[in-house]
C-alpha cells in the first residue's frame, strides 16, 4: 500500500542517509524572491490527492510545525484553482478555520469528505463539516461573512499569485526557496515527513 501511495504522488525516494540539502535537488532557489511572507508557506487544496497523502500518510504539515525553530512561523494557504466552483468555497472555509483557530479539527473532516467519502459537494456540506467539528452553524455563518475572513481569502490569493503557483502541495521557505517534493532522500517512507522538516529548517538558517 505504501508503494502505491508513492506511485500516486510521484515521489522518487532513494535509500540513503539524510545529508545537507543541495540546491537543484532537494530545493530550488526562486529567480525572484517573494517579500513580506511568513518563514514557511505551504500551499494545498482539499481537492488535491497528493495534499491528502502529505497530510494523512506522510504527516508533512505536522512535522514542519512540530520541528520549527522557536520564533519561526508556518502558515498553510488554500488555493482556488482545484475543485471547480468549490475551489474558492474551500478557500473561504479554510479562512474560516484560520479565523476561528479550528484548523486541526476541520482538516481531517474536510479531507475525508472530499477525498474518501465524496460527501462534501456543496457549501452546505462544508458548513455541516464545521458543525461536526464542534463549530455552531451560527458561528460559522458569522465568521464566513466577516471582513476578517474576506481579508484572509485575499491574503491567500495574493500569495499564490506572488509565488506564481502552478501546483500543490508546494512549500516555500523565506520567500526564496521551494522544496522539491520528489528530491528528498529517505531510508523509509515513514521518514519522509522528518526529512521534509529537516530541509525546511536547513533553509531557514540560510541567508
Amino acid at each position: 500500500m505504501k508503494k502505491l501511495w508513492l506511485a500516486l504522488i510521484g515521489f522518487a525516494m532513494s535509500f540513503s542517509v539524510f545529508a545537507n540539502p543541495v540546491s537543484g535537488k532537494e530545493y530550488t532557489e526562486l529567480n525572484t524572491p517573494v517579500t513580506n511572507q511568513p518563514d514557511v508557506v505551504e500551499f494545498f487544496s482539499f481537492y488535491c490527492p497528493h495534499c491528502y497523502q502529505f497530510e494523512e500518510n506522510f504527516k508533512v504539515p505536522e512535522s514542519i510545525s512540530k520541528n520549527l525553530p522557536e520564533g519561526a512561523k508556518h502558515e498553510r494557504y488554500h488555493v482556488d484553482f482545484l475543485g471547480g466552483p468549490m475551489g474558492p468555497e474551500m478557500t473561504k472555509a479554510w479562512s474560516v478555520a484560520m479565523a476561528m483557530g479550528v484548523e486541526d479539527k476541520v482538516t481531517p473532516i474536510l479531507f475525508e469528505g472530499i477525498q474518501k467519502t465524496g460527501t462534501i459537494k456543496t457549501p452546505a456540506d462544508v458548513r455541516d463539516a464545521f458543525i461536526k467539528a464542534g463549530v455552531t452553524g451560527e458561528d460559522y455563518d458569522s465568521a464566513a461573512n466577516s471582513i476578517f475572513v474576506k481579508s484572509l481569502i485575499a491574503k491567500q490569493q495574493k500569495a499564490a499569485a506572488d509565488y506564481k503557483l502552478r501546483g500543490v502541495p508546494a512549500v516555500f521557505v523565506k520567500g526564496k526557496y521551494q522544496i522539491n517534493n520528489a528530491g528528498l532522500e529517505v531510508k523509509d517512507v515513514n521518514e519522509y515527513g522528518k526529512a521534509f522538516s529537516d530541509t525546511v529548517n536547513y533553509l531557514l538558517k540560510q541567508n
